[in-house]
């Protein structure tokens, strides 16, 4: 059930922490890693270690995501190749 939970949201909201997660699902910290691990070795996820600095205190988390999950592009202009502009 709780991997389900974990999924769900991940599938919902895309990329996040371990501690975000567990606070959105009001799952225990130890418990969303548990189940999440589960679904990485059944290749459902990915993970990567992150550490965060919140002024000088330091957060280390999970980042996780959805298997072969791409983050939409975000709304708005983009960056482009600049045109240059021929000297004579």
């Amino acid at each position: 059930m709780q991997t389900d939970q974990g999924l769900g949201h991940l599938k919902k909201h895309g990329q996040l922490l371990d501690l975000e997660i567990a606070s959105a699902a009001g799952i225990a910290l130890v418990q969303v890693r548990k189940s999440l691990a589960y679904s990485m070795t059944r290749g459902e996820i990915f993970q990567c270690s992150v550490t965060h600095f919140n002024g000088d205190r330091r957060v280390d988390g999970i980042r996780r995501r959805i298997s072969g999950y791409v983050p939409p592009v975000a709304p708005g202009r983009k960056a482009g190749p600049t045109k240059s502009v021929p000297s004579d």
